[in-house]
């Protein structure tokens, strides 16, 4: 049994501060989860990482947080045990029917396919979107409504556990490129891409966004899953609508629909159309198109 542990760090901030310290702890954490209290508006965020890592990073990106939303948090601490901790994870990770075609199950959940569903296996709690948050589900429904336009050349930007690629891999059978600013994700993204059977459609990458030359080697891209945060989302406009295929689609999430109108007017700003909009709970998915 392992006896790895970990660091457990907890907070809990208003909506307008949410991307902020997520992004925050996401910068050093292992696997990072919000959740919403509703009764108070406020929202719960905890992350893990290997004990005693990256400090100085943590209490920097924090200072960072606290500095652009104003809010300065109390911030809780514990110890947990690898093992307990994973397992709590699978616990919590249940089997998910997303739209009419996908099926999300964590790799310890062992049962036969599900007629009419496409299966997508995840390690629980390796890194971000395992289908369970809002976002990612949008971002899978909104693929099944642009499937039928077949896009060739697709981007997944900031791909996390890279279910969004692994999806769109299995789904158009194209290839995909999934670039992370983190290697930690870029290389969990690439063994899921495995365990899904699509490795040799799937090229995982560590890339910073648009600025990387392995990106922009790749454009113009026909489809463009960014499932990030609203203040990124908008500062890389101009460069998403650059890279975008005349008639190319840009599925874009990570954003609370109090900020979607916000989000929108950045990419209108940059000649992209608004097609839809994906509302599930506080959380909402655009799609665009140029």
């Amino acid at each position: 049994m392992s006896r790895e542990v970990l660091d457990s760090i907890s907070l809990t901030v208003p909506a307008d501060a949410l991307d902020h310290f997520e992004a925050a702890l996401g910068s050093v954490c292992r696997a990072v989860s919000f959740f919403h209290d509703e009764d108070n508006d406020f929202w719960n965020i905890q992350g893990v990482k290997e004990r005693g890592a990256h400090e100085p990073e943590l209490a920097s990106a924090l200072a960072v947080a606290e500095m652009l939303t104003g809010h300065a948090p109390e911030i809780t601490r514990a110890t947990v045990p690898a093992g307990g901790w994973l397992a709590r994870m699978a616990g919590d990770f249940p089997e998910q029917k997303i739209g009419r075609k996908f099926l999300v199950r964590g790799t310890h959940i062992v049962a036969p396919p599900v007629p009419g569903r496409m299966t997508l296996t995840l390690d629980a709690g390796l890194a971000f979107g395992t289908g369970e948050h809002h976002s990612t589900r949008g971002c899978l429904i909104a693929l099944e409504r642009i499937a039928h336009r077949r896009p060739r050349a697709i981007l997944d930007l900031g791909t996390g556990s890279g279910i969004l690629a692994i999806a769109a891999a299995k789904l158009l059978r194209r290839p995909v490129l999934a670039s992370d600013i983190d290697a930690r994700a870029a290389r969990v993204a690439g063994a899921n891409a495995k365990l899904n059977g699509v490795a040799r459609l799937v090229r995982a990458i560590k890339a910073d966004g648009w600025a990387d030359k392995k990106i922009r080697r790749g454009a113009p891209f026909d489809l463009v899953f960014a499932n990030i945060l609203a203040r990124p989302l908008c500062a890389m406009a101009h460069d998403l609508a650059t890279n975008l295929a005349p008639g190319g689609t840009a599925i874009l999430a990570g954003l609370l629909t109090v900020q979607a109108n916000w989000v929108v007017s950045a990419h209108r700003r940059a000649g992209l159309t608004l097609e839809a909009r994906i509302t599930d709970g506080a959380w909402t998915t655009l799609v665009l198109r140029r």
